[in-house]
């Protein structure tokens, strides 16, 4: 989920990013937007509401583990329709976290998932045998003013901040972050604009299409590299630099 804001001072608009914890097996102790893997609860979830049904299921379903796992890492409800409160919001990351399904927390709370507000930015598949491999939707979202009180659930991760994009490349260039190539080029792409309804045009102008990379040789020097024609303004960096997980 790449969760937007407006900057609390005026400057270009912030996303929400996690630090995962270093003892976790993929992109340990890298900044990366809030999510997840797809649980069978999600398709529960899908399966009993009719508004899913202009989306293919799967992508019904991964929005869904997007909203959940927001919830999870960070206490932030997103994607929903109806009454969000703080205590609301605290009760349903508390009862994820012991392992309650999601279809019945939203059931309590009154709320459904509003499939149409997460716009779909980004699908990454890559295909690498020497790591692990995880098909990846990326979904904007958009918080308008943003003054929230957030906590990262000290499990999977350990720290999470807001920033613009350029922001957070800027601290990964430097070395107070780290980032994973994804994360990087996506970043690069959000960077383009200062706000979210910029970024919602655009993704929602641009033709999506599984983004897998490659490797290719460029000047004597092997390249991670991306579809140039997939909305990127950067389409890869030398293998050594790329972090990969």
């Amino acid at each position: 989920m790449v969760v937007f804001r407006r900057d609390p001072e005026g400057g270009p608009a912030q996303i929400l990013m996690v630090e995962r914890s270093g003892a976790m097996a993929f992109a340990g102790g890298a900044a990366v937007f809030p999510g997840g893997k797809v649980d069978p609860g999600d398709h529960d979830v899908v399966q009993g509401d009719r508004s899913a049904a202009p989306h293919d299921p799967d992508d019904a379903a991964a929005r869904v583990a997007a909203i959940r796992e927001t919830v999870e890492e960070t206490g932030l409800v997103i994607g929903v329709n109806g009454v969000v409160t703080a205590r609301m919001a605290e009760d349903a990351r508390r009862r994820l976290l012991a392992g309650e399904a999601f279809a019945g927390i939203l059931r309590d709370h009154g709320w459904a998932i509003d499939f149409p507000s997460l716009v779909p930015f980004a699908r990454w598949w890559p295909r690498h045998r020497e790591i692990r491999v995880y098909d990846t939707r990326f979904y904007l979202a958009d918080v308008g003013t943003g003054a929230l009180d957030l906590v990262a659930d000290a499990t999977e991760n350990r720290n999470l901040f807001w920033a613009g994009a350029a922001e957070v490349l800027a601290m990964a260039d430097a070395g107070r972050i780290r980032i994973i190539f994804p994360t990087r080029r996506n970043l690069e792409r959000l960077a383009q604009w200062d706000d979210f309804d910029a970024v919602r045009r655009h993704a929602l102008d641009t033709p999506q299409r599984i983004v897998t990379p490659w490797t290719e040789m460029r000047n004597g020097v092997p390249w991670l590299v991306i579809p140039s024609d997939a909305g990127y303004p950067v389409d890869g960096e030398p293998l050594e630099q790329a972090s990969r997980g």
